[in-house]
């Protein structure tokens, strides 16, 4: 087994670096502990605020631990290398040739080959692009900008901040070595983000100019098909960001573990060329819950809603606690989904009946 990576670790990656519930489940399926060798703080109090206002604070929460990806991902990388990986580092992989039964790529002056191969090579995936053209679709891809702030910062906490960007949202996360705050949504829909970006750092307090780091987030556009032939896309890489909450860790590690079952699988049988047929099938709960999370998110986004919606999640504990109990792995988007259709007649209703200050002059600007 060889684990190929571009950089050295450790390196920084842009991330919120918000290890959940549903995480911690991921890392105990694949590696039998309970939290990575990692520096992290455990929050069990949150703020919520959406578009401009605050919500509330909550107590009480499920723990939600806060990470560095520098940290975090090293400490992944320790693991499998202790597991027996041969691991090149530092240089970028070169002259992939997926098409056959044995992809192959070169590093520096090796080559390496095998009857399988997965890519998880993150949201810009070369392995990804080798194979379809175009490591995403630039029409459903999100964008984050991220910025650290040193540890004697304070800029109010622990919080989510729904609509900071267009179809998206910020967050503020207390790090053992400072702190994160950060905002991303829907690339298209967000042609000014850097002023998006300034404008909640103002809200948070936050003066100076901090380096601002940028990258694309697959926010919840998973490829159909996680790969071809012999290769299997994982994480990021297959576009497995949740389209809400924007969690991508604990996908990232649950996929990594199941295209490495069904490789394993695949090749106890000496039918490598099966491994995509299991690991679709294995990803398809996955998929699934994607595909809700996408019928869900215009309630919170589109303008016509998001002002009944703002005033349930104030007014309703149940709504938040079905948001924390998802980050915690304890609910899925199904079981919102049918909730939420429950409820849609007079989620409507309220929309179509609030004040129109409060929504905002909207019926005559959908997008």
């Amino acid at each position: 087994m060889a684990l190929v990576d571009r950089a050295d670790f450790p390196r920084d990656k842009l991330c919120g670096g918000a290890f959940s519930g549903r995480a911690q489940g991921a890392f105990a399926r694949a590696f039998g502990g309970e939290m990575p060798e990692a520096p992290h703080l455990t929050r069990s109090a949150i703020t919520f605020g959406a578009f401009g206002e605050t919500l509330g604070h909550f107590e009480d929460i499920p723990p939600i631990h806060l990470t560095m990806r520098r940290s975090l991902d090293l400490a992944l990388f320790e693991a499998a290398r202790a597991a027996g990986a041969r691991t090149f580092t530092g240089q970028a992989p070169e002259a992939l040739a997926l098409d056959g039964a044995r992809p192959s790529l070169r590093v520096g002056e090796t080559e390496l080959s095998a009857p399988l191969l997965i890519g998880a090579d993150g949201v810009s995936s070369g392995v990804a692009r080798a194979l379809f053209g175009r490591p995403f679709d630039p029409k459903e891809i999100g964008f984050a900008l991220e910025v650290e702030l040193p540890e004697d910062s304070d800029p109010t906490g622990f919080r989510i901040d729904f609509g900071a960007a267009a179809w998206g949202y910020g967050w503020v996360f207390p790090k053992t070595c400072g702190t994160t705050v950060g905002l991303g949504g829907i690339h298209a829909r967000n042609p000014k983000m850097r002023e998006s970006l300034a404008a909640y750092l103002a809200e948070r307090g936050v003066s100076g100019t901090p380096r601002i780091k940028g990258q694309y987030l697959p926010f919840g556009a998973p490829r159909r098909v996680p790969g071809a032939g012999h290769v299997l896309l994982a994480g990021d890489a297959a576009g497995l960001v949740d389209p809400i909450t924007g969690e991508g860790i604990a996908y990232a590690m649950e996929s990594g573990r199941l295209a490495a079952e069904a490789a394993e699988a695949a090749l106890s049988e000496g039918r490598p060329e099966r491994a995509l047929i299991r690991y679709r099938r294995a990803l398809g709960p996955t998929h699934r819950a994607m595909a809700h999370a996408r019928l869900i998110r215009p309630v919170l986004f589109q303008p016509l809603l998001r002002d009944a919606f703002v005033a349930g999640f104030r007014n309703s504990r149940s709504l938040k606690d079905d948001y924390l109990r998802l980050l915690a792995g304890e609910l899925e988007y199904a079981d919102i989904t049918r909730k939420l259709a429950a409820r849609m007649p007079r989620h409507i209703w309220r929309a179509l009946t609030l004040p129109r200050d409060k929504r905002h002059g909207i019926a005559a600007r959908l997008p």
